[in-house]
């Protein structure tokens, strides 16, 4: 199985190429840990399990698990309306509430469209917060279409910040990551704190890989600002099947489809996309943003979780876990 996995990330091996961190976890058990190519081309230094890319998207699970440990503190409640937490918002606030968010039925518009080509600043979840605060619309009416939202997860950060009474970043440090000992996972603030083992994104050009590590918006923490390697996520993982957190049936609902207004399902919980892979119950998030693409995969009727982080742009993490994930199943 080693030397079959091997050949899918064949491209990056004995080559000055970006790459990827691959773990892949069956019945428990770590049966593939492995670095392929470089996390920074310059300094020639190699890809390994202790690698820490940014997460991206797959960053929305933490974010959602951050707003069910404050529900389970009593501290908010998945009904209430975001002008409960900013009473400033414009009216179209008093209908969202923080479920439509979790499950991206919100209608908050997309932050992105606002920010300038000839902006210099990198954006940050309050200035999100700021951007929606200055709208009047939304795209739908809440609850009535399911469309995947950056800006709706920028605003739960902000939410337990405003709940909790600490920085985002602190939260997760001390609510998440250090009791689950993922001691090398954070969420990146430039000037507040370093990765460690930080591997840098890349773009493919004609004739080689060009540097592409950040953007104007990847400063945004809630939807996509954490950095972790395979070795902290599968520790994730472990909380994943045996929640010690919350509650496991509190844990779980983050698995449950989404039902629109119309009592329409669609492919997402809290912070998880949920359509199957093959007919096979999955439950996944992916992470693309500038120079990086990942995936953390769980096929549950497999007892199988794939991970893969690669640090170069447009390449699709998705398809290689998906690759992998066929020398396991049966189609």
């Amino acid at each position: 199985m080693e030397k079959k996995i091997d050949t899918i990330f064949v491209e990056f091996q004995n080559n000055l190429t970006p790459g990827a961190s691959v773990a892949v976890i069956k019945n428990g058990e770590i049966i593939y840990q492995k670095g392929f190519g470089y996390g920074d081309l310059s300094s020639k230094i190699a890809i390994e399990p202790k690698s820490n890319f940014r997460l991206a998207s797959i960053t929305k699970q933490f974010t959602a698990l951050s707003i069910l440990l404050l529900e389970e503190e009593g501290k908010l409640s998945l009904e209430d309306k975001l002008i409960k937490f900013f009473p400033k918002f414009p009216a179209y606030g008093e209908k969202i509430t923080i479920k439509n968010i979790l499950q991206h039925t919100s209608g908050l518009l997309d932050y992105e469209d606002f920010v300038s080509d000839t902006d210099t600043a990198q954006v940050k979840d309050k200035d999100v917060l700021q951007i929606l605060m200055k709208q009047d619309s939304t795209y739908f009416e809440p609850g009535a279409e399911h469309k995947y939202s950056n800006s709706g997860y920028a605003v739960l950060a902000m939410i337990v910040e405003k709940v909790s009474g600490i920085r985002f970043a602190d939260f997760l440090y001390k609510r998440i990551f250090k009791p689950l000992k993922m001691d090398n996972t954070i969420a990146y603030e430039f000037g507040v704190a370093d990765v460690s083992n930080r591997t840098y994104g890349y773009a493919k050009t004609q004739t080689g890989f060009e540097f592409s590590d950040q953007s104007l918006t990847s400063a945004v923490l809630g939807d996509g600002g954490i950095y972790s390697s395979t070795i902290d996520l599968i520790n994730w993982d472990k909380e994943v099947n045996s929640p010690t957190l919350l509650p496991i049936e509190k844990f779980d609902r983050s698995f449950i489809k989404g039902v629109n207004n119309k009592g329409e399902e669609f492919d997402y919980g809290f912070g998880w996309r949920l359509d199957p892979y093959h007919d096979i119950y999955r439950i996944y998030h992916t992470g693309g943003t500038c120079g990086f693409s990942n995936i953390y995969m769980k096929l549950p009727t497999y007892n199988l979780t794939i991970i893969v982080l690669m640090n170069v742009r447009d390449y699709d993490a998705k398809g290689y876990a998906e690759k992998i994930a066929d020398l396991f199943i049966d189609k």
